[in-house]
C-alpha cells in the first residue's frame, strides 16, 4: 500500500480494517509517532504482529544500534516479528559470504530476542541460489538457531526459484510464523493473489498445522487496478478458499 501510506498512513490503515483484513504488517511507519499508530490499531482492533526492518549490514556496532531504535518502536507497538526483507549477497555468493550473512543475523536475533522479540528473514528468488549444492536459505535457517531467527515465507519468490511452496512450508513446519501470499502473471508481473501462476492454494489446508499465524498479501504491481482495489480482490481470494 505504498503509494496511499505516502500520502495518508493512518488513513491507509483505516481503510484496509474496514475492508476486513485483520492484521497488518508494516514496512516504516512514514515519521507517525508510534503512540498515534497504536492508538489507531487498539481502536480497529487491527493486529500488528511483524515490521520489516532493514538492517545495517556495515559494522557490527552499526547494526546493533539502529536495531535497538527499532525495537523500541517495535515494542511500543506491540510488533512480535522483526523481519529482514532482504540481504545484500554478491551475484555469485560463496560459503564464506553465506556464513558471515548468518552470523550477522545470529547476532541481530539474539539482540531481538533480549526484547523480548522475534527476528524474521523474508527471501527472495536470489535467497534459492545454490551454494555447496544447498540454497542460501536452507543454509541460513540450519547455521541460525531458531530461537534467534524465524523465515517468512514468500511464496511468489519461492515459486519462481522453482520450488514447491507447499513442500517448503512442510519441511519448515514450526519455523514459519509469518508467510506472504505473493503471485506472478508473465514476465515476472505481480498480479492479485489468485489469478497468477503460484499454486497458493496448497497452502491454505497445511498453514495452521504448520505453525504459520499470519497470512500476509503482498502486490507491487498495479496495471488493471488501484493497490486498494488489488487489496479488496486479494479477500476474496480467501473468502472463495473458505478461510473468511
Amino acid at each position: 500500500m505504498r503509494d496511499q501510506t505516502e500520502k495518508d498512513f493512518l488513513g491507509t490503515i483505516r481503510k484496509v480494517a474496514e475492508m476486513g483484513y485483520q492484521a497488518i504488517e508494516f514496512a516504516g511507519y512514514y515519521n507517525t509517532p508510534a503512540a498515534e499508530i497504536k492508538a489507531l490499531l487498539d481502536e480497529l482492533q487491527l493486529q500488528a504482529p511483524s515490521a520489516h526492518v532493514g538492517l545495517n549490514f556495515g559494522e557490527p556496532a552499526n547494526m546493533a544500534a539502529d536495531l535497538a531504535k527499532q525495537i523500541k518502536t517495535a515494542q511500543m507497538l506491540g510488533v512480535s516479528y522483526i523481519v529482514v526483507p532482504w540481504a545484500p549477497l554478491p551475484e555469485t555468493p560463496t560459503a564464506d559470504d553465506v556464513k558471515h550473512l548468518a552470523d550477522m543475523l545470529e547476532q541481530a536475533g539474539k539482540q531481538a530476542a533480549q526484547a523480548g522479540l522475534k527476528l524474521g528473514y523474508h527471501n527472495h528468488d536470489f535467497d534459492f541460489k545454490l551454494v555447496d549444492d544447498k540454497p542460501i536459505l536452507d543454509h541460513l535457517l540450519a547455521a541460525v538457531p531458531a530461537e534467534y531467527l524465524v523465515a517468512e515465507f514468500d511464496l511468489g519468490w519461492m515459486h519462481l526459484a522453482g520450488y514447491k511452496v507447499s513442500d517448503y512450508v512442510k519441511r519448515y513446519a514450526g519455523r514459519v510464523p509469518l508467510a506472504h501470499f505473493k503471485d506472478f502473471g508473465k514476465g515476472r508481473k505481480d498480479v492479485v493473489i489468485g489469478q497468477g501462476i503460484v499454486d497458493l492454494k496448497s497452502v491454505l489446508p497445511i498453514a495452521e498445522q504448520a505453525g504459520i499465524e499470519y497470512l500476509f498479501v503482498e502486490q507491487e504491481e498495479f496495471e488493471k487496478a488501484s493497490s486498494l482495489e488489488s487489496a479488496k480482490a486479494a479477500l476474496e481470494f480467501f473468502r472463495m478458499n473458505g478461510m473468511l
